[in-house]
């Protein structure tokens, strides 16, 4: 029995193998293209170093308010 299997047990021949390879490399591709644009937006959105004055600025806004005793 001969055929052209890269290696045994990986049922894929070279062709199949180059087709499979271009495919993956491809969509990781994409997914690390689609990850960068969203960590930019959200980066834009809100940084996550503070010290820049919008982002101190969110987190005195949201800062809980304190209620005296006094009824």
């Amino acid at each position: 029995m001969s055929d052209d299997r890269i290696a045994p047990g990986t049922y894929m021949t070279p062709d199949e193998a180059k087709e499979f390879h271009k495919l993956f490399v491809a969509s990781t591709a994409f997914f690390v293209f689609v990850a960068v644009v969203a960590h930019f937006l959200v980066w834009q959105w809100r940084p996550w170093f503070p010290g820049t004055a919008p982002y101190k600025a969110g987190l005195t806004a949201t800062a809980p308010l304190h209620v005296t005793g006094k009824a």
